[in-house]
Order: C-alpha cells, then sequence, then structure tokens
C-alpha cells in the first residue's frame, strides 16, 4: 500500500515537474518571438526613418538642382516615369535635373501625405505634391502623386524607380 502511495506521489511530482517545465519553455519560446518582433520593428523603424529623410533628400536635391547629392541616392538602373506616361533612363533623367527646376519661373513647390510601405529590402515612398509657377505673367497651381520605389543593397537604401502622376 505504502508502495502505491509513494509511487503515486511520485508520478505526480513527475507530471507537475513536467507541466512546469512545458510552461518555461511556452515562456522562453515567446520572449524569443517578442525579442524577435521588437528587433523587427526596430529594424523596420529604421527603415522607416532613413527613406523619408531619403526623401525629403530627393526633393531638396530638385528644388537645388543639385545632381552630385542626387547621384547618390538614384541606383544605377535608376527608371523615372514621367506625367506624360514617357520612360526615361538613369542618364537623361539625370541631364534633365541639372535644370529641372526654375526659380525664376518655379515659385514653390512643396511634399506633403508621405505614406511608406517597407517590404523587406523593397519599399514604396508615396508623397503629394504642391507647386505653383509663373506662366504668361499669372501665377499657376499643380498637384501630383508620386511613388518612388526604393531596394535596399548592401544595408543601403537605393531608389530605382520614381513615378509621377498630375492631378486633377
Amino acid at each position: 500500500m505504502k508502495t502505491k502511495i509513494a509511487i503515486k506521489k511520485l508520478l505526480t511530482v513527475a507530471f507537475l515537474f513536467s507541466l512546469a517545465m512545458i510552461s518555461f519553455q511556452t515562456k522562453s519560446q515567446n520572449s524569443i518571438v517578442k525579442t524577435k518582433a521588437m528587433e523587427t520593428n526596430t529594424a523596420q523603424t529604421t527603415d522607416m526613418a532613413q527613406l523619408s529623410a531619403l526623401n525629403a533628400r530627393f526633393i531638396k536635391n530638385f528644388i537645388t538642382n543639385d545632381t552630385a547629392s542626387h547621384n547618390q541616392i538614384i541606383h544605377k538602373d535608376f527608371i523615372y516615369i514621367s506625367m506624360e506616361g514617357e520612360i526615361v533612363n538613369r542618364d537623361e533623367y539625370m541631364k534633365r535635373w541639372a535644370h529641372g527646376y526654375n526659380p525664376e519661373v518655379d515659385k514653390s513647390f512643396e511634399y506633403k501625405n508621405e505614406f511608406i510601405r517597407v517590404f523587406g529590402d523593397m519599399a514604396l515612398v508615396r508623397s503629394n505634391t504642391y507647386y505653383s509657377w509663373l506662366e504668361n505673367g499669372k501665377t499657376m497651381h499643380g498637384k501630383t502623386v508620386y511613388t518612388d520605389t526604393y531596394i535596399k543593397e548592401n544595408g543601403r537604401w537605393w531608389c530605382v524607380q520614381a513615378q509621377i502622376t498630375e492631378l486633377k
């Protein structure tokens, strides 16, 4: 009788120990999952901040016609799709960039509503632009939406495509 009770106690202790170990492993695995999720969130936050800074630099480069700075963020295989649907290669795009903004004619240019989506090593940066220019002595106004596509190579973001659409 004492042996049966001792075996029951031993089995109960073993069972409780097993439950404790399963609980510990589950908590450990949850902790690992949470840590990986935090690392992913931190990396994505860093990527989003970098992409937002690149977007601001992109616009600044345009307003200042800064081809040297712009060259540093445009990928070697970059393509531009204009408002008219023209597909422009990198070399032609950079030639146009050098004189794309003329402060004597172009009076304002700003971007708003930035929206960034990151998909691993690829990202989409979308914003609206609002601008004005002089035409025949009259101030004209326009707006667009653009999407720039970025890829991450060797830990660094590069713009591989820019597409702009005029909004009525």
